[in-house]
């Protein structure tokens, strides 16, 4: 059993990886129940997607491919908010707008200016190439997020939950906002290197939306979802080393079996195990 648990840790590569994946599910869910609350997890997607462009111009130029894919991602969110503010057209109809337009402005790029960014890698990720300097990135934006999260809690959660009202109190609304926008990109950016736009949704909302089933406030959604994301991340990791599967399908089916089971079994929530109302006589 021991050896089960520690032979992975004998490489480095998997000591990378296992080090961003835990936490890549703690940063996934805190900043993830944020988009679950709000309804906007969609927006996630379309970040994911918005950052191709700026890849390609990054790679071109030389300069730090983080960089272009932050500026980027948070340009498409204004765009969306552009267009839902100065036009009929709902947030929904906007979103899926910005993330084609995007997603072929970015694919046209790297055709024009010859970027040499390895599309394969962009959508499924790779987390068992990471190295020590992405590790090291990583909780960075982890901690740095957290620690604004916790100086910003209770502004942050009047925001979610009534913007209008924390618009009327004198809360700078637009600058909260901003805040959660970068927090959400750079989120997506880091965990990119692990699993890929095609199923980095899954990782920012699955440990979020399972804990969602299990408890009732914010702060313990969070938490929870932590938890979640720390051991879906990390079992992904150990079923792909010891059944030579893809390592990011492998942490995404991880955490989507750990919801299926809060969706059957959560004692308030589930399908097979919530009180029954009462027949009226």
């Amino acid at each position: 059993m021991f050896n089960l648990l520690f032979e992975p840790l004998s490489f480095g590569f998997m000591r990378d990886a296992l080090a961003i994946a835990a936490s890549l599910g703690i940063l996934c869910s805190v900043v993830g129940s944020y988009l679950i609350v709000q309804r906007q997890g969609i927006l996630g997607d379309v970040i994911a997607h918005a950052v191709l462009p700026g890849i390609a111009i990054a790679i071109f130029f030389g300069i730090d491919i983080f960089l272009g894919a932050f500026v980027c991602g948070t340009f498409s969110t204004f765009v969306i908010t552009w267009i839902e503010s100065q036009s009929r057209v709902k947030v929904d109809a906007a979103m899926a707008l910005v993330f084609s337009g995007f997603l072929a402005l970015g694919i046209m790029l790297i055709s024009v200016l010859k970027s040499k960014v390895d599309l394969h890698h962009f959508l499924f990720g790779n987390i068992l190439g990471v190295t020590t300097e992405d590790v090291f990135r990583t909780l960075i934006v982890t901690f740095f997020t957290l620690f604004l999260v916790k100086l910003c809690y209770k502004e942050l959660l009047f925001y979610t939950f009534d913007p209008l009202g924390a618009e009327a109190s004198g809360l700078p609304v637009n600058i909260i906002k901003f805040g959660l926008t970068a927090a959400i990109t750079l989120t997506i950016i880091a965990s990119m290197q692990a699993v890929g736009v095609v199923l980095v949704i899954s990782l920012l909302i699955g440990p979020g939306v399972t804990a969602y089933l299990l408890v009732k406030e914010l702060h313990q959604m969070m938490l929870l979802g932590s938890v979640i994301g720390i051991i879906g991340s990390v079992g992904g990791l150990y079923i792909s080393y010891y059944q030579n599967v893809p390592s990011g399908a492998s942490i995404v089916l991880f955490i989507s079996g750990l919801f299926l089971l809060a969706l059957l079994f959560s004692p308030s929530q589930g399908i097979l195990t919530r009180p029954r109302a009462k027949k009226l006589r």
